[in-house]
This record gives C-alpha cells, sequence and structure tokens, in this order.
C-alpha cells in the first residue's frame, strides 16, 4: 500500500472515530440507548489506535514496545474493571490519574525529543501546548490519586487545611506557568521543565486535599475536564486530531457535569475548590437534639404495606451493603399489592454522578419509575412514607432551615415532608459532610438499624409471609 493511500486510510480512521466518539456521548444520553454508547465509544478507541498504529510515522522498530505496552496496560486495566459497583468513583478517579500521568510523560518525551534535536520543533505554539499537557496531565495525576485516597478511606475524608494554605497553592501554580512562560520564550532554558513538572505535582495534591469528601462528586467530574484538556493539548503536540476531538469532548462533557453538580449543591466552583467543605461541624448550627423512635423491619414493612404511595430514596449506605437487588425484591412486593413506588435520585447522592442510577439498572429496577429530584419534590406531601436507604446529607432538612448549617442552600430531596419517614442506617454516624440530621428526630420518622441489604431482605419477606426473619 502507498504511503498515501496509508495516510487517506489513517485519516479516515480518525475520521469514523470521531463521529463515533460524539453518538457515544449522545447515546449515553439515554438508558435506553447507553449500551449501545458504550460500545459507539469502544469502536472509536479501537479506531483511533488502529489508525495511529497505521501511520507512516510509527516506526516497525516501535510495534514490539508497543505491543509491551499494550500487555501491561491490560494487566492493569482488567482487575481494575472487576471492582464492584461501591469502589467505581475511585476506580474512575485512578482512571484519570492514568491518564493524566500519560499526557504528562508524552509531553515531557516530546520536550526533550525536540529540544535533543536541536530545539527547532519547540516554536512557541509546541511550548505553550507542551506546558498546558504537562500542567494538566501531571496536576491530574496527583490530584486524582488524592481523590482516589479520601473515597478509599486511605487518606482522611475529612479536608486537610494548614495557615496560609490559599496562598501557597497559588504561589505553587504560578510556578508551574511562570516557568512554562519562560519555556516559551525560550525553550532551551531546559533546567526550568523539571521545575514545571515538580510544581505541577505538587498542586495536584494541595488542590485536592483542601476538599472535603462531600464534594467528591464534584472534584471527580473537575477531574475528568482536566484529563480532557490534557489530552487535547496532547493532541496538538502530537498533530493528532482524534486526541483533539476526544479530549475536547471529555473536558466539555466533565465541565457540564461540574457546573451540573455545583447547581445541584447549591455552590460555586471557588466555594468548591477553596471552601474546605465537608469538615465535622462543632457549631451550635450543626447539632440536633430529640429523641430518635426506632422500629423493626417488619414493623417498617407493614406501615408500608397500609400505603398508597412509597417513594425510595437511595443513599450511599445501600451502595455499601450492596442493597440493591433487595431493595428490586421490595420493590416487587410493593408493587404486587398495588401500592405506588417511585424512586428519588439526588444528582451527588453517592460519590459520583449517576452512582445510584447504575445500582437500580443493576437491579432492573423500570427506569421509568427513577425520578429526578426538582421533579419529585412537589409530590411529597401527598406521599405516604418515604424509605431512606443509607442517604444522608441529600435529606437533611437542615439545609432548608439552618442558616448555620455548611449546607445550608443546598437543593435537597425533601423527604421531610412526606407523611411517614422510614431511615434505613447502620447508626445514629454523620453522613459526609460531618453533621447530624435533624430527619432522624422528627415525630414522623422511624429509624430501622442494620446493614441496608439485611433490613431491606427482611421487610420483603415481611410482605411476601415469609416467617424466615434475620
Amino acid at each position: 500500500m502507498s504511503a498515501e493511500w496509508n495516510l487517506v486510510l489513517v485519516q479516515s480512521a480518525y475520521l469514523v472515530a470521531g463521529i463515533l466518539f460524539i453518538f457515544s456521548l449522545k447515546w449515553m444520553n439515554s438508558p435506553q440507548s447507553a449500551r449501545r454508547g458504550v460500545w459507539a465509544g469502544v469502536w472509536a478507541m479501537v479506531l483511533g489506535v488502529g489508525g495511529t498504529l497505521l501511520n507512516p510515522a510509527v516506526a516497525v522498530s516501535s510495534l514490539p514496545w508497543i505491543a509491551v505496552a499494550v500487555m501491561l496496560g491490560g494487566l492493569i486495566g482488567v482487575p481494575l474493571s472487576k471492582v464492584p459497583l461501591t469502589a467505581v468513583p475511585q476506580r474512575t478517579a485512578l482512571s484519570h490519574a492514568f491518564g493524566g500521568l500519560a499526557a504528562g510523560l508524552v509531553g515531557t518525551a516530546k520536550y526533550y525529543l525536540w529540544l535533543h534535536e536541536g530545539g527547532q520543533n519547540l516554536t512557541t505554539f509546541r511550548m505553550f501546548a507542551i506546558s498546558a499537557e504537562v500542567i494538566l496531565g501531571f496536576l491530574t495525576f496527583t490530584g486524582s490519586l488524592m481523590a482516589a485516597g479520601k473515597l478509599q478511606e486511605i487518606l482522611p475524608g475529612r479536608p486537610i487545611t494548614f495557615r496560609g494554605q490559599l496562598l501557597l497553592n497559588f504561589l505553587t501554580l504560578a510556578g508551574a506557568i511562570g516557568c512554562g512562560a519562560a519555556l516559551m520564550i525560550n525553550p532551551q532554558l531546559s533546567f526550568l521543565f523539571p521545575l514545571l513538572i515538580i510544581f505541577s505535582l505538587a498542586f495536584g495534591i494541595m488542590l485536592i486535599i483542601p476538599i472535603g469528601g462531600a464534594d467528591m462528586p464534584t472534584v471527580i467530574a473537575l477531574l475528568n475536564a482536566y484529563a480532557g484538556l490534557s489530552a487535547v493539548a496532547m493532541g496538538f503536540v502530537l498533530d493528532n486530531q482524534i486526541l483533539v476531538i476526544a479530549g475536547a469532548l471529555d473536558g466539555s462533557s466533565g465541565l457540564i457535569l461540574s457546573i451540573i453538580m455545583c447547581k445541584a449543591m447549591n455552590r460555586s466552583f471557588t466555594n468548591v475548590l477553596f471552601g474546605a467543605f465537608g469538615s465535622v461541624q462543632d457549631s451550635a448550627g450543626a447539632q440536633t437534639s430529640g429523641a430518635v423512635k426506632s422500629a423493626s423491619p417488619a414493623e417498617a414493612a407493614e406501615i408500608m404495606e397500609q400505603a398508597d404511595s412509597v417513594v425510595i430514596v437511595p443513599g450511599y449506605g445501600m451502595a455499601v451493603a450492596q442493597a440493591q437487588h433487595r431493595v428490586r425484591e421490595l420493590y416487587d412486593q410493593l408493587i404486587k399489592r398495588g401500592i405506588k413506588v417511585k424512586f428519588a435520585v439526588h444528582p451527588v447522592a453517592g460519590r459520583m454522578p449517576g452512582h445510584m442510577n447504575v445500582l437500580l439498572a443493576e437491579a432492573d429496577i423500570p427506569y421509568d419509575d427513577l425520578i429526578e429530584m426538582d421533579e419529585i419534590n412537589p409530590e411529597m406531601p401527598q406521599v405516604d412514607v418515604v424509605l431512606v436507604l443509607g442517604a444522608n446529607d441529600v435529606v437533611n432538612p437542615a439545609a432548608k432551615n439552618n442558616p448555620k448549617s455548611p449546607i445550608h442552600g443546598m437543593p435537597i430531596i425533601e423527604a421531610d415532608r412526606a407523611k411517614t419517614v422510614l431511615a434505613v442506617k447502620r447508626s445514629m454516624k454523620p453522613g459526609f459532610a460531618g453533621i447530624d440530621n435533624e430527619l432522624y428526630t422528627m415525630d414522623k420518622t422511624l429509624m430501622v438499624f442494620g446493614d441496608a441489604k439485611a433490613v431491606v431482605g427482611d421487610m420483603a419477606k415481611a410482605l411476601s409471609g415469609d416467617s424466615g426473619m434475620h
């Protein structure tokens, strides 16, 4: 095959891959087409990689090294694909870390390669692209590792803060940008490049450690945006169109998702990045008082059996207990009795966007019964029973009633407006925001203590007439 036709084939593969990436995002907007969207993304990546391997610029002698890299990536990637759904947020953070590291290493390799060749290829624009790629790539790498550590509870979930932290953060970022600007003016100042890397790695750490666990859904989306932008810069460095397209899609979707998450929490980007939200609050406004009333799973089942409508609010506690299939059993028993059942899903429930939707979809809960917060809240006063499964901050009335609360102003699922509330929790321990929930001490609330999987399973058995309770 001639070099000309080879190049046409490569560009055609990139064009089709770019179209498939766009359709992949489009199809993943709906559960009905999400599987098609995933496969479109897979084939887009296959075409992108295949097209690159056919590129005449890729030397045949490099293919064995590429094969080794593919095998190493597979050895890491396959085990990561088998994590439980509860660990998907931290696994996603690790994926961002690998993507950022790849971008940073490619930028570093290109800089030193072109520098060794005399530096004539290090134009101002290319040096700008390399600097952006390295800064975004390496800060995404360390920032994502910090986020994964917090989600896995290897690192403290609370914000880690110290005096003068904000100033140090800005100075570190300014150091990275300053090194990049100086290299754009004079690429031969090679002693600045290691400083550029060090500043970028350090900034990624310091950017994430002051952010509390309650903000991790937004942080994950932001890191996704940074990884995408680093891929765009890498595309310009390598003159690779498919990287520019895929990176732009990744970066813009991550940014849009971050905006949605911030809106769901009634907070700004600056407040998320610098507000140290998620710390345990000691103020009087963060405390609740009142007696807690409890019920057994059988008593809770009897209450639901008398209801005409039940709304289930899933939370991270349901994910930890892997209770989604027991929830499906309970759902079936309630539907069998003619009780209207809906699921109220908060945008930031769990520890990453869409976490609850994925878990419920795994249990084959009909998607039409998953109702968004803005749609379900007006119905709450007419709802007979709300069953809260391990959710805490997203149903906390303090967000509406307590101006001193750190979550004040955050939109919540208004479970407190229903006629009866059943709250399933292991204990009265606060949620990720570290504050008490006044919903649990309301007169209309009954606490059902225990593991969500066991408790919901017992509720379903009681409704079915099975006496074999745990």
